[in-house]
């Protein structure tokens, strides 16, 4: 499996890349293509060009939730297609991946709106949803875990807006992963980690019935977080050595370097190609 970041606040140097507050990683396996979320512009798109990465033969599209930061790429990457139609050009139609809350509007410190801009029924002229709170397998390697149980008490409860019709504090239950299975262990890709890492990775271990962790790569949701938060989080680190991370997107400078003392920490941005067996 390659994974390539195409969208990351970052780019690596010497990639004249565009980054933007955002995150989008294409997954390919095989003939297998995979787009996890799609950032807040179409610079995902322009990035994938000038890579030459393939985005018209999709077989899934992957949200790991609702944000403007993650899910506002859909617009333009619908442009796209519409320009690919008009031109007789052919392409997939691709199965979308999410919770079913990950299509809902968020408000949040008075912006109107941080969630998804595209309804259901819009969504579902361009492609197949497949919406689900459970694990879905979309390959025997690969795996969206759906809803994120929240067992740890230092993460996953602090709200973010809220949603549409509702009064109460969102904690975007809807955030989720992909898990890669390797013979050397998992690889747990995360958009923001809004459930927690921590969760994250102890469900990944549940679903896919195995205690090993090669990389975690994505938003860790670290930014200035809590003392009890960050101290959790090293702590849980510490316990489970993973071969290495690479936290991304919405992980500070100061997280980075408090779980560097106790693991791996590599270097992320656009332009960076990772590649995995399974």
């Amino acid at each position: 499996m390659q994974l390539t970041v195409l969208v990351d606040n970052n780019t690596l140097i010497d990639r004249y890349f565009l980054a933007e507050p955002g995150l989008s990683f294409l997954i390919e396996d095989g003939d297998l293509s995979v787009l996890f979320d799609t950032g807040y512009s179409d610079i995902f798109i322009r990035n994938a060009q000038k890579m030459g990465k393939n985005l018209v033969n999709l077989d899934f599209i992957v949200l790991s939730h609702s944000h403007l930061d993650h899910t506002w790429g859909i617009e333009p990457y619908l442009r796209y297609l519409t320009e690919l139609t008009i031109e007789h050009h052919p392409f997939s139609r691709p199965a979308l991946i999410a919770h079913p809350e990950t299509l809902t509007g968020v408000s949040a410190d008075g912006l109107r709106e941080i969630g998804s801009l595209i309804s259901k029924d819009r969504l579902a002229k361009h492609f197949d949803l497949q919406l689900s709170k459970e694990p879905q397998f979309l390959t025997e390697h690969l795996v969206f875990l759906g809803e994120i149980p929240r067992i740890n008490d230092f993460e996953g409860s602090l709200p973010f807006g809220r949603k549409d019709g509702s009064n109460e504090d969102d904690i975007v239950i809807e955030d989720s992963a992909l898990v890669y299975k390797t013979p050397k262990g998992l690889v747990i890709i995360t958009g923001c980690s809004h459930a927690g890492i921590c969760n994250i990775i102890e469900y990944a271990k549940k679903v896919c019935k195995e205690q090993r962790i090669l990389d975690v790569i994505g938003g860790f949701h670290l930014l200035n977080p809590s003392k009890r938060q960050l101290e959790g989080t090293i702590s849980y680190f510490k316990n489970f050595h993973p071969d290495r991370v690479y936290a991304c997107h919405c992980t500070d400078l100061a997280s980075k370097i408090a779980l560097s003392r106790v693991v791996n920490v590599k270097e992320v941005g656009v332009g960076l190609c990772l590649q995995y067996k399974g």
